[in-house]
Parts: structure tokens; sequence; C-alpha cells
């Protein structure tokens, strides 16, 4: 079964979003100037920035764009490419296909079919030596 991992805030004064989140539920703000994206703590995380409680995810904060216009969830898959067949099929439609995101993973974008835009994240494969 694949889980939700990550959520995604779009808004239109990124800074005064960061302030709001902070201050209003405690969340960590880590920005990310050269990726023009903010990482964003709900729960302390481990030396792989992964969350230490079980069940509870971390999220960003990007400046609102198409397609992100709304709250995004993100869902952990095995595969972008086999699962956007599966979208397609399913009556859903890739609206960002998939990118690479540095060496941790890859991301895409989506509408169900409802129009509502999920996020897709694939982890990258470790290196084999």
């Amino acid at each position: 079964m694949d889980k939700v991992v990550h959520f995604e805030i779009p808004a239109d004064d990124v800074k005064r979003a960061q302030t709001f989140y902070q201050t209003v539920f405690g969340w960590g703000i880590n920005e990310m100037p050269e990726m023009n994206y903010t990482i964003v703590h709900t729960v302390e995380v481990d030396e792989k920035q992964m969350p230490k409680e079980s069940g509870a995810i971390n999220g960003g904060m990007l400046k609102r764009q198409e397609p992100i216009t709304n709250p995004v969830i993100t869902i952990s898959v095995a595969s972008i490419d086999e699962t956007t067949k599966m979208i397609e099929t399913g009556g859903g439609k890739v609206i960002r296909p998939k990118m690479a995101v540095g060496d941790m993973g890859f991301a895409a974008y989506f509408k169900d079919s409802e129009g509502n835009v999920i996020g897709l994240w694939e982890n990258a494969k470790p290196a084999t030596s």
C-alpha cells in the first residue's frame, strides 16, 4: 500500500506563511533558497531527515504557482513511471512529469479523477558498488 509521506503548502507570501506556521503550530522552518523551497518540520527528524515519530510526516512550502495552487499531499510509490501509467488508465492526468530532486529521488504531479492535484515521490535507488 502506498503511503502519504509529504505535504506542500503554497503561499502568496512565503515569509508570511513561514511566520504563521512557525508561530501558530511551532513548526520548524528550513529555507532552501537554491531550490526556492522551504522544508517544514512538524516533528523531530533523525540524521536522515526522516520523522522520528511513526506515522508523522513533514512537508514543504513554496510560492503559489501552477500547478500548486492549493495544499498538496504526496504519495510515495515504488515507480513513478508505472504509477503514472495507472493514473492515466484510471482517468487521471499527469500535469508535471517525473523530475529529479537532487540525489534524493524523483517527484511528479497529477490530477486525480476529481481534479485534485496530488504529488508522487519515488526514492532514489541506492548506489551499488
